[in-house]
């Protein structure tokens, strides 16, 4: 199968990129690096413009409903290079930053706690029995309310796996991606690579460098980061899932530094990895070599 070579050059800031369908050597890696959450909030949209800024090929996950979606929209249409995809959100998990349907809660009541909102977790949100109609209209306005905001985005993911999180609603989604001719992340064969989202803060690039060494050169990685810029409202954000971290200000602050590092990306020009966006893999495999994981 051909792929999209893409040659780092860390002599040249930003980064100097060269594509072409190339073969990759038997000892390339492949990465794909798709970070999450656009549209959450301002410090979130801010951490994604320093790294579109580097040049460093991603794919950005959109988040529709979220408060700071239309300046997510603005800041992703002025990098080009950036692979953009429709982050399907069914809960809002954050103590104090709230957000709900896109249609309104009375459109989809099934949807959303007393309040309005799309509930913290996806436990809730299954023993609130969602109506599978109401997840398709949903859904649905949240792709085209992001077309008519004039997003080109290329794939479809999911915000915590709720929209996947039966086979149900996996259907849907899938529904939906044909649809409206979009890719869906995970769907291209890729292997999930081991992500930085439990490492403390201080290691974060350490960490980094550690997982790229680590890849397989015969899979197609998926690297899933969750970045924001330094402020003190993302400092005060508490994810109310028990598996949320503390301090995830300071996390998604770590992480975008390591993607930053000058460390990494002299070890992706030492080691010719071949960093690809879901733009990458639809023109490669086409929307029809998609497979259900």
């Amino acid at each position: 199968m051909k792929k999209i070579l893409v040659v780092v050059a860390v002599s040249l800031f930003p980064i100097l990129l060269v594509v072409g369908q190339q073969q990759t050597s038997d000892q390339s890696v492949v990465i794909l690096i798709r970070c999450d959450d656009a549209g959450m909030s301002h410090a979130v949209n801010a951490g994604f413009e320093r790294l579109a800024k580097s040049n460093l090929p991603f794919s950005a996950s959109l988040m529709v409903p979220c408060p700071w979606f239309p300046e997510a929209v603005e800041i992703l249409n002025t990098y080009p290079h950036v692979s953009v995809g429709l982050h399907l959100t069914l809960n809002s998990e954050w103590k104090g930053l709230r957000w709900g349907p896109v249609l309104g809660s009375e459109a989809v009541p099934s949807l959303v706690d007393s309040l309005g909102y799309f509930f913290p977790s996806r436990a809730l949100l299954m023993a609130n029995s969602p109506r599978l109609d109401e997840v398709e209209r949903e859904l649905r306005a949240q792709i085209q309310k992001a077309l008519k905001a004039g997003v080109r985005p290329d794939y479809v993911d999911y915000h915590m796996g709720a929209a996947v999180g039966t086979p149900e609603l996996r259907a849907i989604v899938e529904k939906l991606a044909a649809e409206f001719g979009l890719g869906i992340s995970r769907y291209f064969g890729e292997t999930g690579a081991e992500g930085l989202y439990r490492t403390l803060p201080a290691y974060k690039s350490d960490t980094l460098l550690a997982v790229v060494k680590r890849l397989a050169s015969n899979a197609r990685n998926l690297l899933v980061c969750h970045i924001a810029d330094a402020s003190a409202e993302m400092d005060a954000l508490m994810d109310q899932n028990v598996t949320g971290l503390p301090d995830m200000g300071q996390h998604r602050r770590g992480e975008l530094e390591a993607l930053l590092s000058p460390t990494f990306r002299t070890l992706l020009a030492q080691n010719k990895i071949a960093l690809l966006t879901y733009r990458d893999l639809v023109r490669l495999d086409g929307l029809q070599g998609m497979k259900r994981p």
